[in-house]
This record gives structure tokens, C-alpha cells and sequence, in this order.
């Protein structure tokens, strides 16, 4: 039996210090993400899906409960755990790119390799495979401010993918895409998912996105209050229910 890449049990946040109002973010989160999984998180602003993949990320930590990813507890690392876990286990893909317009596309694409010490002799072909595997070669020489919105997500995507993370977080990766960039970087995650079998998990508000996933989690208030699974179904099927959940589920 296969083990869940990412397992997340009784997980909280509760923001405020001692002499602040409190507020509690999570409020006792459980789910798990299978090898291979495409997984979607969906909730209103403030329901608390940023916070999740914030803490899933590494970028914040739990008030209680535990998060393990490929076995391990990610809650109680050093710095230089943390970092070096974040360097080499996860792939992020953020809504505005996050790329450095000072650095080619290349060198963008490389910087999670330099950053981990590794040397050109490494890192090249490492991009050049990604970029090949993505259909951006010809972008590699250029800087993000010369290509669109939809090649530059690409590239931020080849970022992500070029240490072969465990898994993928994306934080509304097409939220500042057209309707044809967003279609193509969509496809691009289902195929890296199907062909890399590598787990994503993705926050999004929108539903046609939230189509390509797997299986769906709405979050309200800070809690898992439904769960959705496409179950086979084709994407336009899939879309439909979860307009229809998303109905019921915010009244």
C-alpha cells in the first residue's frame, strides 16, 4: 500500500499574541494527497486556503497539529532544514510569475539549482531538459520582460519543475492569465502531472480551473466542509459539479 505524499492531521493557526485579539485561520485541517494526485483547494477569500498552502510551503508555521510530506514532519525543521527542504522537495508556482527580470529566463529557471550549490556543469542541462519538456527553448535567452504572461508562466513552471520536487504548489497560477494562456498552462500541469506522476496541489477561486484537478477540497471558515472527486468524469462534467457545489456550498 502506497503512502500519501502529503498527510496533514488536526492542523491549526491561530494568529495574535498574547495582548492581540486572536483570530483562528485553521481550525483542525485533515486530508491527504496521493502519489500522483492533482488536488484542488477552493474557498472564499479569508476561508483560510492561502494559510494551508502557506504552511504546506514552509513559509509559516502550524499552532498545532502536523504536516508530513513523503513521510517526514515538516514542522519542527531548523532554518537550514527548512530551506533545504523547500530548495529540493517542492516546486512553487505563484499567480505573478516571481521572476527576476535582471536574470534571462534560463537563469531564472536555474536559480533553484544555484541556490542549492549546484554548479553550470548541472544546472544547464537540467534547464535545457525542462525547457525542451515544456516547449520554451527558444525563450531561454530572453528576459521576462520580452515574453507574455502565458511564456512566462511557463517559465516560472520550468522553475518549479527543474529540481524534480516531490510535489507542486500552486498559489493561483493563472489568476493573471488570459482565458488562452490559462487553457495551455492548465494543460501543461495535467500533462507534467499524468507524465511525472509528481502530486500538485493548487489553490484556485476558479472553477474551470479547479476542472483540471482531480479532486477538489472546499474550505470554509478555516475547515474542510466539503470534498469533491471527479470520479472518471469528463472535464465539462466535472465543471458543472462543481458550480453546483460551490452553489450550495457558499450559501
Amino acid at each position: 500500500m502506497t503512502q500519501p505524499v502529503v498527510k496533514v492531521r488536526d492542523l491549526r493557526k491561530v494568529y495574535g499574541g498574547k495582548n492581540e485579539k486572536s483570530y483562528e485561520a485553521l481550525k483542525g485541517i485533515n486530508f491527504d494527497v496521493e502519489p500522483g494526485e492533482f488536488v484542488g483547494i477552493m474557498g472564499a477569500s479569508g476561508s483560510g486556503k492561502s494559510t494551508l498552502l502557506n504552511l504546506l510551503a514552509t513559509l509559516d508555521q502550524p499552532t498545532s497539529g502536523s504536516i508530513e510530506i513523503n513521510g517526514r514532519s515538516i514542522s519542527n525543521l531548523s532554518g537550514k532544514e527548512t530551506a533545504d527542504f523547500r530548495a529540493k522537495e517542492i516546486g512553487f508556482i505563484f499567480q505573478d510569475f516571481n521572476l527576476l527580470e535582471n536574470m534571462t529566463n534560463a537563469q531564472n529557471m536555474a536559480l533553484p539549482l544555484s541556490l542549492q550549490g549546484k554548479s553550470a556543469k548541472v544546472s544547464q542541462p537540467a534547464v535545457r531538459q525542462v525547457a525542451h519538456e515544456l516547449g520554451i527553448e527558444a525563450l531561454l535567452d530572453a528576459y521576462p520582460t520580452q515574453i507574455s504572461g502565458g511564456q512566462k508562466q511557463r517559465v516560472a513552471a520550468a522553475r518549479a519543475l527543474v529540481t524534480n520536487p516531490e510535489l507542486i504548489l500552486g498559489d493561483e497560477p493563472t489568476g493573471a492569465l488570459d482565458s488562452n494562456s490559462a487553457r495551455e498552462l492548465l494543460e501543461m500541469l495535467h500533462e507534467i502531472n499524468q507524465e511525472r506522476h509528481v502530486p500538485i496541489l493548487m489553490v484556485t477561486h476558479d472553477p474551470f480551473s479547479a476542472s483540471y484537478c482531480q479532486r477538489i477540497l472546499f474550505i470554509k471558515d478555516g475547515q474542510i466542509g466539503q470534498e469533491l472527486s471527479g470520479n472518471g468524469d469528463d472535464r465539462s462534467t466535472f465543471y458543472q459539479r462543481i458550480l453546483d457545489e460551490l452553489g450550495t456550498f457558499e450559501q
